[in-house]
């Protein structure tokens, strides 16, 4: 029988995200309407669509050996895992998400002291409880089921929600008054689980493949041929211009002795301003082609 790791997947608005991760990694993850049980085309591993809320719970008791989810979820279950990695990326941006102290435009509550004795709405309660600890502020914190925006004034005086943008804030009309969290997506496995030597090698393994696709996010390559004769002028205007490679451009030799061949790794945004200087400086037969994982 395949030995196989029990990978959670998030459901909700990771799961897409999640699923565009994997497969820009070389796996192919797709999902069964109604099943929460996608498929994977590797045998070895196994994997379950799981709500990042409690992805951390699962795997802390060992239902799952691994899985993806924020580092918001592992706080608010206090869940005692590995965290192997920090994977930035989120449901809308590459940037971390913010859990926010929100309360409405017109609200009297300036600051966190203005809470005493306020009524709050959150998914993440025990996040905000001890948050509000920490102030030395005691507050009634209930549990929201979503949709915590349209709570205030009505159902609570104020709301701990998070937000990528900050726009559906705004919609509603309210403001920030704090920042809690920041927080990012993890890569966490079952401390038991990752000190068997078979499972910890392959989700060191995946783990690698998941970090090459975000690396090469926003890159491309380009190669290249030179005169011998420029390859000074080149490598001078490379040096200067530091987001054109990873380290140094790629050199080989090509049939014709005064001529050299060179790859550099590119980011995609500035690739229609380097291609005209490379020209300027001796380059030719300039090839632009995507790259789908750069592993360092």
């Amino acid at each position: 029988m395949t030995q196989q790791i029990r990978l959670g997947i998030p459901a909700g608005s990771l799961q897409e995200a999640t699923a565009e991760l994997f497969r820009n990694a070389g796996f192919k993850l797709t999902f069964a309407s109604r099943s929460y049980y996608p498929s994977i085309d590797d045998p070895e591993i196994h994997c379950t669509l799981i709500r990042a809320q409690e992805m951390p719970r699962y795997v802390e008791n060992g239902s799952l050996d691994c899985g993806l989810t924020g580092y918001d979820w592992i706080l608010e279950n206090e869940a005692k895992v590995c965290e192997l990695a920090e994977l930035m990326f989120s449901k809308v941006s590459r940037r971390p998400v913010r859990w926010v102290l929100a309360v409405p435009n017109d609200s009297p509550i300036k600051t966190v002291q203005d809470l005493q004795g306020k009524r709050i709405a959150t998914e993440v309660v025990g996040l905000t409880r001890r948050w509000l600890a920490q102030h030395g502020v005691t507050a009634q914190v209930e549990f929201s089921w979503g949709a915590t925006e349209v709570k205030p004034p009505r159902f609570a005086d104020a709301i701990v929600d998070v937000t990528e943008t900050g726009s559906s804030l705004k919609a509603n009309n309210l403001r920030v008054v704090a920042e809690l969290l920041q927080s990012t997506t993890r890569f966490i496995a079952n401390e038991k689980a990752y000190a068997d030597p078979w499972k910890k090698q392959k989700m060191d393994d995946v783990l690698l493949m998941l970090r090459g696709a975000l690396t090469a996010e926003g890159m491309v390559g380009l190669k290249f041929n030179t005169r011998l004769a420029d390859k000074a002028k080149v490598l001078a205007f490379l040096k200067d211009h530091p987001r054109t490679a990873l380290n140094s451009p790629t050199i080989s030799p090509l049939a014709d002795p005064d001529w050299i061949a060179m790859e550099i790794i590119i980011d995609e945004d500035i690739v229609r301003h380097i291609m005209p200087q490379l020209y300027a400086v001796g380059a030719r037969g300039i090839v632009e082609y995507p790259i789908s994982k750069i592993i360092l």
